[in-house]
């Protein structure tokens, strides 16, 4: 399963939304209006990338149901 190229796709999109969260996260903690702002686009970035996720995940499943 770790030499199929799709499912190490996966696995990267998962990485880099839980990356984008806990950078959001950390930003939540520090206060003040720069702040805030910097930690809501780090959110809006965690939202398309776990939209991308979810796509790529959805076509790994497809694929695997598929035999292909």
């Amino acid at each position: 399963m770790f030499s199929d190229p799709l499912f190490i796709l996966v696995v990267i999109a998962v990485l880099v939304v839980l990356a984008i969260l806990l950078k959001g996260i950390s930003t939540f903690g520090k206060g003040g209006a720069d702040s805030a702002k910097q930690s809501n686009k780090y959110m809006r970035w965690r939202i398309y990338a776990q939209g991308i996720a979810v796509v790529i995940i959805l076509i790994f499943v497809f694929f695997r149901r598929t035999g292909g």
